[in-house]
């Protein structure tokens, strides 16, 4: 009896990567600016210490078969690799002889990270987040059974009373949100859609943290619901992109060519979205 075969599962093109959730650092916990005003600690595991002018500086050490020391400066600090026959004290040697590299390369990492550090809201009456590319303030004590969203003023009235728990009020927002999302996607799916002659099977949202969209063969598109922090320009060029996978699975000359031809302004929006501010995607 031959064995059955197992079912395929329909392709998926998984693209658009966004920058906020790759940040350099731990957003919530953003290192200082400097080296030099690093906390004191006890090093832990391969990590070992030592001062430079009066200063701590904390590292990863490690031994391998290389025949040189090695430095490396990452999201998580110094990293020093070195030959099994190299002494401690030619090793601190070698990191003073780097030490202004090695600060400098340091304090670079930690300014980018204090650049990218996603913004927590407060949650009370008067909060702001990011909607739609403008400021949306929200306010407590809304009319009953309903949140009401003023597009004149971009306030978002809630139906909670002042004294409101954050998590609640953090609830009712996302939830407004993802359901604006949702019927914006869903309107802006067909538009695009109807322009390039195709059409999606199915709109699911997305919470994922490396991915703005995806397609899969068979027209389903997935799009992350935090895109609704963005202006429309942006929302429409992931959607163009996702709708043009259904032309063509992949990136090349010809699907650039698909997208270009229902948003030709697909250019600057792909690069807003790779360069957007950490406030525009703030931490919900």
């Amino acid at each position: 009896m031959s064995k059955a075969r197992p079912a395929t599962r329909p392709r998926r093109h998984e693209d658009i990567a966004p920058q906020l959730e790759l940040p350099l650092f731990d957003a919530g916990a953003a290192p200082s600016s400097s080296p030099e005003t690093e906390p004191r600690r006890v090093p832990a595991g391969n990590e070992r210490v030592m001062l430079i002018e009066a200063q701590p500086l904390y590292y990863r050490f490690k031994r391998s078969s290389r025949r040189t020391i090695g430095f490396m400066i990452d999201e998580a600090g110094l990293s020093v690799t070195a030959p099994r026959w190299v002494t401690l004290a030619e090793v601190e040697a070698a990191i003073l002889e780097k030490k202004r590299w090695i600060f400098s390369k340091i304090a670079e990492y930690r300014e980018r990270a204090t650049r990218r550090a996603i913004p927590k809201i407060h949650w009370a009456d008067g909060a702001t987040l990011p909607y739609l590319g403008h400021k949306l303030t929200i306010r407590l004590g809304g009319h009953p059974g309903a949140s009401l969203y003023d597009i004149a003023t971009h306030t978002l009235w809630l139906d909670l009373p002042p004294q409101a728990a954050p998590t609640q009020m953090r609830d009712r927002v996302q939830g407004w949100l993802q359901q604006e999302a949702r019927k914006l996607f869903a309107t802006r799916l067909d538009v695009y859609g109807e322009r390039l002659g195709v059409r999606h099977t199915a709109l699911a949202l997305s919470s994922a943290a490396t991915r703005w969209g995806s397609c899969s063969a068979d027209g389903r598109i997935r799009l992350n619901w935090r895109l609704i922090h963005f202006p429309l320009g942006v929302i429409d060029y992931v959607v163009a992109h996702e709708l043009a996978h259904l032309k063509e699975m992949n990136h090349g000359p010809r699907f650039w060519r698909a997208v270009a031809s229902i948003f030709p302004e697909f250019e600057a929006a792909r690069d807003t979205l790779k360069s957007h501010a950490p406030e525009w995607v703030p931490e919900l």
